[in-house]
């Protein structure tokens, strides 16, 4: 596993199985949180890289959706450390197999049923920030998907939101998107951000240094409407 400090707080470790495939340790006063929790060969490195970074202890682990690669090393992380699992309320139904995720026929559980836990929301839909991270709710490639942006960092954790190559922003894998359309509009939330994020992370590509600037060129290739509808 490949292992890289990207930010001040923040710390990427990826391991590929045919893709790419990141998650993340943020490092807050008092411990770390780990956001997605990738596929099962990963636990044991995620584990053994919190122990030697002497931070403290997992605190959490937030997902930004149910997808088996973002879930899969859950299930050993809290057997070993029974750690809070959060996911967007949206989200838990699909992961947990009570409803199919969109475009497939059958529901199939992720995640077995009570691990996870909804996401703290405000009336109207706001997610109130998490330690030093603040969720916003990014549908489309999942009805649930969540994306989390560290400020102090500039650093958005983007999950399946993007794919990403040589630096530059490409579309979610369209074989695993439950509607592009609206993944493709909730990526306006790159722009939406203040501070505007400096660097921009992805489970599967690279990183993407001052996301804003590729916007207007990511949705006039991307969109439906060229582009239009997401200009404000």
């Amino acid at each position: 596993m490949k292992i890289e400090r990207i930010s001040e707080h923040i710390w990427s470790l990826k391991k590929w199985f045919i893709i790419p495939i990141h998650v993340w340790i943020v490092v807050e006063k008092d411990g770390v949180v780990l956001v997605d929790a990738g596929i099962g060969g990963m636990a044991k490195g995620i584990m053994s890289f919190i122990d030697k970074l002497g931070a403290g202890p997992l605190k959490a682990i937030v997902l930004t959706h149910g997808h088996s690669d973002h879930v899969g090393a859950v299930k050993q992380i809290v057997e070993q450390r029974p750690v809070p699992v959060y996911a967007h309320r949206i989200e838990l139904p699909y992961m947990e197999g009570k409803l199919p995720y969109p475009r497939r026929k059958k529901a199939a559980q992720t995640i077995a049923a009570g691990i996870a836990k909804e996401l703290e929301e405000h009336d109207g839909g706001e997610l109130p920030v998490f330690g030093g991270l603040k969720p916003y709710l990014t549908p489309g490639h999942s009805p649930g998907h969540v994306v989390y942006y560290h400020e102090q960092d500039q650093v958005l954790l983007a999950g399946d939101l993007f794919t990403s190559k040589k630096g530059r922003l490409r579309q979610p894998m369209a074989m695993f998107t439950a509607n592009m359309q609206e993944a493709i509009e909730s990526s306006a939330i790159v722009r939406k951000l203040k501070p505007k994020p400096k660097r921009l992370e992805v489970c599967h590509g690279t990183p993407v240094m001052q996301p804003a600037e590729q916007m207007d060129g990511y949705l006039t290739k991307y969109s439906a409407a060229g582009g239009k509808a997401f200009t404000n």
